[in-house]
């Protein structure tokens, strides 16, 4: 079986489980960028009812904000339910510049509060899909084709093998998990590898963000911590978001100055460098394995 073609019983039996026992259509989640764009050809191509949903991280860039409208468009011109959502946090609407201020803290890659907040929220009690990939990282590689949401690891439930609609065993736990109401995901692509993404969009003529155009091998949040190094052409070609974060900066400074709290950086320049793990910067607070924030030794 192709890549394709499982992709698309994954997707099929997914929808079965949805309309059974949510009675409501199965959801594509969609960042805008390549691998939710081949998720949604695959939709397509299933001929199945869903929706389209995507979190509006308010740090995404404005060819990313541009390409997700122009695909919702033409989606809703075909008689498909989209839905943008903006963040919300504890019952405000928010945004990444707040929640540094909230956090007293920019966004790193131990502390990703910003994921929880601004991408991994709604679709309570529906049955999701998104295009998470083994071929991401390493932990991803514990993901597999149909989980279902949990706080803790005891309350997650993962499927160990490919799941298809005459596997009545599957199907049956399946049906099993539905009726608990929890938010179930199927991540379809789950075994496609960076070169099958690339090789599919190619074939298909998928039209995907400028941005891959201009040289990112991503689409995600500008500023975004797991992009390391990369932040500085992101930057470079968007001034305007270096900007903004450094006004969050300020303003985290003088919250934590209000509350009494602890720091050695002076401006939010100072912030910014350590941010980008400029070593330069002495005296910085860094997070330890634990996510407990101390003193940098350098």
């Amino acid at each position: 079986m192709d890549l394709e073609h499982k992709a698309i019983e994954r997707i099929k039996m997914a929808s079965e489980m949805s309309l059974h026992h949510y009675g409501k259509p199965l959801i594509c989640t969609y960042s805008g960028g390549k691998d939710s764009d081949v998720m949604l050809e695959l939709f397509i191509r299933s001929g199945i009812p869903f929706e389209v949903h995507n979190n509006h991280t308010t740090a995404d860039a404005p060819e990313t904000v541009r390409h997700i409208r122009k695909k919702f468009q033409r989606l809703e011109e075909q008689g498909i339910k989209c839905e943008i959502e903006m963040p919300m946090y504890k019952g405000k609407r928010t945004s990444m510049w707040q929640l540094i201020q909230i956090k007293l803290s920019p966004p790193t890659r131990t502390k990703r509060y910003c994921c929880q907040v601004l991408k991994e929220t709604g679709c309570r009690n529906r049955y999701i899909a998104t295009g998470v990939r083994w071929d991401e990282s390493t932990a991803r590689q514990e993901r597999q084709e149909f989980e279902k949401i949990g706080r803790t690891k005891a309350q997650k439930e993962k499927f160990t093998k490919v799941m298809l609609m005459n596997d009545n065993d599957a199907k049956r736990r399946m049906s099993e998990l539905c009726m608990q109401q929890n938010k179930m995901i199927v991540n379809p692509i789950i075994d496609w590898k960076h070169a099958d993404i690339w090789e599919y969009i190619t074939s298909e003529k998928i039209e995907v963000c400028s941005l891959y155009e201009m040289g990112y091998d991503r689409v995600g949040c500008i500023g975004c911590p797991m992009a390391g190094k990369k932040r500085y052409k992101e930057f470079s070609d968007f001034p305007k978001y270096k900007q903004m974060y450094l006004n969050a900066f300020e303003r985290m400074l003088k919250e934590m100055d209000r509350k009494g709290k602890s720091h050695t950086w002076e401006t939010a320049e100072d912030v910014y460098r350590w941010w980008l793990e400029d070593e330069t910067v002495p005296g910085q607070l860094e997070f330890d394995i634990n996510g407990e924030i101390r003193e940098a030794t350098i």
